[in-house]
């Protein structure tokens, strides 16, 4: 029965909340608030059951209507859904938290809290999914939202790079379907275990697949922000209010590498010298753009924005060697990102609502204001960079064995590389704005920030945990990547449960 449930729970969870939240009306801000709220620690608490259940039983499986793999539809939770499931509640709950004193009555007005929930379905139902064609439901669910969030408010920048992204996201998903078509009709299922055993086998022609590849890698690139179709990214994000801006940024480019390693790891398996080096090619590449923006703006939110890039050029080079080091790495990178970028987001909104502020160069002495908020932001940047003993070091760690491993000196010296571009970014925010020359502190904005410095908090310690308490959590991150190196791992447990 536990095995039944398990597995949709992440989807009702937060589409009943939405559904509920669109029936109290628009001025009931504050029971939408509560809903969401609760729902976001419903789902953090959720995700702890889920992980514990599967490092004790293996994969949650759930085929709905009761029609058995590969004929009906599969929820499969394994252990990298699980995590991925938990990254997604604990941004969740503290994106809700921190929107109380930042996102303004108006947006919570137009529904803010029900599309949050709504967004969250699609990304929850996009992880755990064992259908692509599902994928491609779930991926326009959390897209559907997406389109208004970035849009609440209706600001001239928001509304001018939301049209950008609605266009963007309209070509990316065409391209889905029509790749998703493709594979239909070349192996004659939608399942992903059923595609990866049938392609183990297959006899047709070689170059359809890798057209395929070549389709799925356009859109799963673009939702990602890979080079070069991450164009529409830096300005799409710094368009909304920050927790917006946190929950794309921690969120929604992780679905786009998570469906590439999903199916480059089940799909695309006979061509890797071909698909999997075109992969790493692309992650090298924006690894080197993301660090060129990071070091060329001044404004805050754009830093952070580019160092979502090199995390996803990161990330990505260790998925394309698909090997044990690697998946690990990257994985561990993975939940390490979405924590530490939320954190980010959540330490400069702090100082741009109390400053009105967000160029480094008109801010300075904040220390002296604001200790406490400064040396957290200080922990933040040394675990952003990969500074042992923080998260960060751990997934660059493997990712670089990796690299080299496969002889990819090149590849793991840009990886290396990277963490000082990042290390020095961040550290140019935090020597500029806290030890820099003294503000007019008579300028500070009287605002209440307990609820905006709480969420910065909870991420922050989870990175450090996270970092500390490498050794403990390396099983569950090994056991996450083996359905990545191991595909047969996956497809076969599916396939064999009833």
């Amino acid at each position: 029965m536990m095995t039944d449930i398990l597995p949709l729970l992440p989807v009702l969870v937060p589409v009943i909340a939405g559904i509920v939240m669109l029936f109290t009306g628009r001025r009931n801000v504050y029971l939408q608030r509560v809903i969401a709220s609760a729902t976001g620690l419903i789902l953090v608490i959720l995700s702890v059951v889920t992980i514990i259940y599967i490092a004790g039983n293996g994969m949650a499986v759930t085929h709905v209507g009761n029609w058995n793999a590969p004929y009906g539809i599969s929820m499969v939770i394994d252990m990298l859904a699980a995590l991925l499931l938990f990254g997604t509640a604990i941004v969740t709950f503290t994106v809700v938290v921190f929107s109380f004193q930042s996102i303004g009555a108006v947006r919570e007005r137009f529904f803010y809290y029900p599309m949050v929930m709504f967004m969250i379905t699609g990304v929850n139902g996009a992880f755990i999914t064992g259908d692509i064609f599902n994928m491609f439901v779930f991926f326009e669910v959390f897209l559907l939202a997406s389109y208004v969030l970035i849009t609440i408010g209706g600001t001239k920048i928001q509304l001018q790079e939301g049209f950008k992204y609605y266009l963007v996201n309209v070509i990316s998903s065409n391209f889905f379907v029509l790749s998703v078509a493709y594979l239909y009709v070349s192996v004659g299922t939608l399942n992903m275990a059923d595609i990866h055993q049938k392609l183990s086998a297959f006899e047709g022609d070689a170059a359809i697949l890798t057209i395929i590849a070549v389709v799925m890698l356009f859109v799963f690139a673009t939702k990602a922000g890979l080079f070069p179709f991450y164009f529409w990214l830096p300005g799409s994000y710094f368009a909304p209010p920050i927790p917006i801006m946190a929950l794309f940024g921690a969120l929604l480019t992780k679905v786009g590498v998570y469906a590439i390693a999903r199916t480059y790891s089940l799909f695309f398996i006979d061509n890797i010298g071909f698909t999997h080096q075109m992969l790493l090619f692309l992650a090298v590449l924006t690894i080197i753009m993301g660090s060129i923006g990071a070091l060329a703006y001044t404004d805050m939110k754009k830093i952070i924005i580019y160092n979502i890039l090199i995390a996803i050029g990161v990330i990505t080079a260790g998925y394309a060697m698909m090997d044990e080091a690697g998946t690990i790495g990257a994985t561990y990178y993975l939940i390490h990102d979405i924590i530490i970028k939320a954190g980010l987001f959540f330490l400069i909104g702090f100082i741009i609502y109390r400053t009105g502020e967000s160029d480094i160069n008109r801010l300075g002495g904040l220390i002296k204001i604001h200790p406490v908020a400064g040396w957290t932001f200080f922990i933040a940047a040394l675990g952003i960079a990969g500074v042992p003993p923080f998260s960060g070091f751990y997934g660059k760690l493997f990712i670089t064995e990796s690299l080299i491993d496969n002889g990819h000196v090149f590849s793991a010296i840009i990886v290396l590389l990277s963490s000082l571009v990042v290390l020095y970014s961040i550290m140019r925010i935090f020597i500029s704005v806290f030890w820099g020359e003294n503000m007019d502190f008579s300028k500070l904005k009287p605002i209440s920030y307990d609820k905006l410095l709480f969420s910065s908090f909870v991420m922050i310690a989870l990175v450090v945990i996270l970092g500390f308490g490498a050794d403990i959590f390396y099983p569950i991150f090994e056991s996450a990547a083996q359905s990545l190196y191991d595909p047969a791992s996956y497809s076969g447990y599916l396939l064999e449960v009833e």
